[in-house]
């Protein structure tokens, strides 16, 4: 991201960050705590879970662990308030944690799996946007970043219908979180963290040559080195946590992008709907 975070501040600011036991979620995790905010972790597995948060506490930062299946209403609630209860009042939900879902044709993938991916990838920043927005409409602030991808919008990835499905709604989700919550001053974004080397990745890449999945295209996207580390990610979720973006609520951005470059054009790419997944038809048409 050619947009700095140097200087940035977040003292005082409480972040929740799902998908956090690793990866992308991790990055962004330590990133938010060493600028200053306290962070709550979520994710699946107790164990990457308290790895991230020690991670977090030798650097310096306050972080605690909440285990969740974002996808359960209940212990998103639980997740909610365990973050109020022991660091405060929400301002920051990063919601990051996803699933690949199965590989194949539509017609062949077991359909409880393929729906299983909606679940996690879409249901999931539902759910976890519908926890922590009441508080954010009474205090009358903050805002909400939610993970979705490429593939939901600039790329065609055959063989993975459920995972690129969810990517593709998840951004229209944060422009339609991100019109209705603009009245109470809380600003909604879906950002594109590249194609980075996690180890969904790496499990993908090293699948056979005649596997129908996303393994073709990360293979290629490695090997040629055009992966992204999931530090430039996790800066541009510090960028957008500082509120120097809040004009660009609505927008898809990506790590590619000078985001402070876009922010002094932001009345012009509101008014034109650009960053979108608006479809622009021709006159008397939809």
């Amino acid at each position: 991201m050619a947009t700095s975070i140097e200087g940035i501040d977040l003292r005082g600011q409480v972040a929740i960050v799902t998908g956090g036991g690793r990866g992308i979620g991790r990055a962004m995790a330590r990133a938010l705590a060493r600028a200053g905010a306290a962070v709550a972790v979520a994710a699946r597995t107790q164990a990457q879970l308290a790895e991230t948060v020690a991670l977090i506490e030798r650097e310096g930062g306050r972080a605690i662990a909440v285990p969740t299946d974002v996808a359960d209403e209940r212990g998103v609630h639980y997740m909610v308030d365990q973050a109020e209860t022991h660091l405060g009042p929400v301002d920051l939900l990063v919601a990051n944690a996803a699933i690949a879902g199965p590989g194949g044709p539509a017609w062949e993938v077991d359909p409880g799996e393929w729906w299983r991916c909606l679940e996690v990838n879409l249901y999931g920043p539902h759910l976890c946007s519908r926890a922590v927005l009441p508080g954010m409409v009474r205090r009358g602030h903050g805002r909400i970043v939610i993970t979705a991808s490429g593939a939901g919008c600039t790329l065609l990835l055959p063989y993975a219908s459920a995972y690129s499905i969810t990517k593709c709604a998840v951004i229209r989700l944060a422009e339609f979180l991100a019109a209705e919550a603009q009245s109470h001053h809380i600003s909604v974004f879906s950002i594109d963290p590249g194609s980075v080397r996690t180890a969904l990745t790496e499990t993908a890449a090293a699948m056979p040559e005649d596997e129908r999945w996303l393994g073709g295209f990360f293979r290629k996207t490695l090997e040629a080195g055009y992966d992204s580390p999931p530090e430039r990610a996790a800066e541009l979720v510090v960028y957008l946590a500082s509120g120097k973006a809040d004009a660009l609520s609505g927008c898809f951005l990506t790590i590619k992008q000078d985001i402070a470059e876009l922010a002094q054009h932001a009345d012009e790419i509101q008014r034109d709907g650009r960053y979108r997944l608006w479809l622009k038809t021709g006159p008397g048409e939809g």
